[in-house]
Formats: C-alpha cells, sequence, structure tokens
C-alpha cells in the first residue's frame, strides 16, 4: 500500500451507521475540514454496499453493531468486492467489547476512533479532530484487494509461516528490542510477534499510536494471536525475554537506568502518548550497543529520534519498506535521517529478529535457562 503524491478533490466519506443522529454527529466532526465532505450514508453494511459503486466514497466510516449486516460482514466484503480504506467509529471500546474492533483490524480496517463519550464540547472538539486526521491518512492509502477471511486457527498458523531471514549481522550481542508504530501498526504486530517463538530469548519494548481506551484491547487481541506473551507493562519492574510490552492506556513507555519501566502520564517535548522516541531514546541510554530498534508503518515522525539514538549507540536499526507500510511515513523518515541501517519488507522483519536472537542466545530459551542438550551460554 502506498500513498498517492497529492489529491485534486474533496474527500468522500460513506457513513454507516443505524443511528441517524450518529450520522450527523460524524457530519458535525468532519464540518470543519473543507477538504473532506460526507458524500452519503447507510444504515447498515448491506445498504452501504449497494450504494458504493456510485457514490465512490474514498473513506468508508462505519459503526461496529448495526442490524442486518454489522461493520465485521461489511469490513470482510468490502476488502473482496470494493477494496477502500475503513475506519471503526464505535462505542463498543468504551464497554470493553474490543475482540470484535480487533477482528475489523485483521480484516483490514485501518483504524479505530472512539465516538464522544460525554457529549462535552473538548470531548467532541478532540475526538473531531482525530477522526478528521485519520480520515486524511486514510484517503492516502491504496488498499489491495483480500479474499475470503481465513479462520483464526488458519490466521493463526498462516503467521507462522515464517521465510527466511535477511543477512544481518549484529555488531554486538543484542540485550532488547524495542518496536514502534502507528497507522497499521496493529496488523504489522500481528505479523511480527505472532511469528515469534514461545522461547523467544530477548523481551521485546512496544509502543502502538492508539486512541484511548483501546490499549488493553489491543493487547488482549494479540495475546491471542501470538506464541509469544503478550502483555501491559508494569511500573517499576523489569522486562523479561519472550515477552512483549505495550504501555498501559494513556502512558508513555521507558525503560529507566535501572533497567526497570517507567510509565509516566506525561513527558516534555513530545507531541504522541505513548512515545515512540521516549521508549526508543530510553533503551538506547539504558543498553547502548545491546539495543535494537524496529520502525513499521505509521504517519508522521515519531520513532525517528529514537532509532537514531539507538543506531548511534552502535546497536542495530530496521524500518519496514515502502512496498509492505500501510502508511510509509515514519519508516522512510528514518531511512532517509540515516536511522536504519536495514530496511526489510515486513514478513522478513520477524525471522531477522528470530535469527539475531537465536545467535544472541543459541543455548538458553526465553526464561534464560539452558536448552536440554545444550551448555550454558555465557548472558
Amino acid at each position: 500500500m502506498t500513498i498517492p503524491a497529492g489529491r485534486a478533490r474533496r474527500i468522500r466519506v460513506l457513513v454507516v451507521d443505524d443511528s441517524p443522529l450518529a450520522v450527523e454527529m460524524v457530519r458535525r466532526m468532519l464540518a470543519g475540514s473543507p477538504e473532506i465532505e460526507v458524500a452519503g450514508s447507510a444504515a447498515n453494511g448491506a445498504q452501504a454496499l449497494e450504494l458504493i459503486p456510485n457514490l465512490r466514497p474514498d473513506v468508508i466510516v462505519t459503526d461496529l453493531h448495526m442490524p442486518g449486516m454489522g461493520g465485521l460482514e461489511l469490513m470482510q466484503e468490502v476488502m473482496q468486492r470494493h477494496p477502500l480504506p475503513v475506519l471503526v467509529l464505535s462505542q463498543s471500546v468504551q464497554a470493553g467489547q474490543t475482540d470484535n474492533i480487533f477482528r475489523m483490524i485483521e480484516a483490514g480496517a485501518l483504524d479505530v476512533v472512539a465516538k464522544p463519550r460525554g457529549g462535552l464540547d473538548t470531548d467532541f472538539d478532540a475526538t473531531a479532530r482525530d477522526l478528521a486526521r485519520k480520515v486524511r491518512v486514510a484517503a492516502g492509502v491504496v488498499v489491495i484487494r483480500r479474499h475470503a477471511r481465513a479462520s483464526d486457527g488458519n490466521a493463526a498458523a498462516a503467521a507462522r509461516e515464517v521465510p527466511a531471514a535477511p543477512l544481518i549481522i549484529a555488531t554486538a550481542a543484542p540485550r532488547i528490542i524495542g518496536i514502534g508504530a502507528s497507522t497499521g501498526g496493529p496488523q504489522a504486530f500481528q505479523s511480527v510477534l505472532g511469528a515469534l517463538p514461545a522461547d523467544f530469548a530477548l523481551p521485546l519494548v512496544c509502543v502502538q499510536h492508539i486512541a484511548e481506551g483501546f490499549m488493553q484491547g489491543l493487547v488482549d487481541w494479540l495475546a491471542k494471536l501470538c506464541r509469544i506473551r503478550v502483555r501491559t507493562a508494569v511500573e517499576g519492574t523489569a522486562p523479561l525475554a519472550g515477552n512483549a510490552y505495550f504501555a498501559p492506556d494513556c502512558r508513555h513507555l521507558a525503560i529507566d537506568d535501572a533497567g526497570r519501566f517507567q510509565c509516566p502520564e506525561a513527558h516534555p517535548n513530545v507531541d504522541h502518548r505513548p512515545s515512540v522516541d521516549l521508549a526508543l531514546g530510553s533503551l538506547a541510554r539504558c543498553y547502548g550497543n545491546g539495543a535494537l530498534g524496529v520502525l513499521l508503518t505509521g504517519m508522521g515522525g515519531d520513532g525517528v529520534q529514537g532509532l537514531l539514538a539507538i543506531s548511534r549507540a552502535g546497536g542495530l536499526t530496521i524500518a519496514q519498506d515502502e512496498q509492505s507500510s500501510i502508511v510509509y511515513g515514519m519508516p522512510k523518515r528514518a531511512a532517509e535521517a540515516g536511522a536504519a541501517r536495514h530496511v526489510l519488507p515486513l514478513d522478513r522483519i520477524a525471522p531477522a529478529l528470530i535469527d539475531i536472537a537465536a545467535e544472541t542466545a543459541p543455548d538458553r530459551d526465553a526464561n534464560g535457562k539452558p536448552r536440554e542438550g545444550k551448555s550454558s551460554w555465557p548472558r
């Protein structure tokens, strides 16, 4: 997927929601962006599919739960019949019902936005800005047609079919891996983390830009699909091998000088929460050339300075390539800044990490114990 150079007309949005009030709310949310227009609306997925050929929307914004055809089935049909960028706008996340949200992400939805919760002007305005920004990003994404969705079991099995690892030579043995992503990140994290073995010999510190209230759902969804342990970081604890840690909701994630997690609510001079730059920069300070940084798909430049810090400390750095990125923003800037020593397709990043981890601790499992029949490897 790539982003076209420019757009000569307004971005046409199709809103799919069974509530007329919700449709009007989305119209109001996007009214402040003159480059965006709500071109039409539908009360469920079946109506949306009828409208798409003539309406020719650039982006679909859909609710999850609707009578007849809901958001998940619509997502699957759109990917097969009319490949278009889809954003999920729903209150389900606020009730803790995140499973279907991330099933939509797995099916191809680009991002999620929570509906305003309390009707306060500040809440509405913040959500409106977020929605408009994500519509602009989505409108630039070229979506590839998908065939019928595989069962969960088949999808998990497919994630474990690991291609050959590229040749990457580490000048020092990595001790920890940091990974950052934004738009398209949940799918990218699924691809990378889902391909790692249960006895993966390094800890992973993961940062995903995501709307408030969605982070724990992302962790729970990935935990079901991965053999390594995916969990929320706990402040004051140390990262352990074979675990992938994400920030708590609305918190940053970093490592302090003692090698333990910090999860502050705020931090000066960062624009995102959680911040990829903050996380990767802390790994460079704490681990030096023992840090390995990876920057995945996403809009903007968060993570470039953090990846550059790891590179300058002598650590390995990897950026996702353009062809496999949903949005080639963050990894592109990293490559242009000289922060990424290696630029790899998404499906070759996990094999590279597996190969590097095996070289780092060839005789130990993820708990640091000697593998059966192997001699103890000095850590």
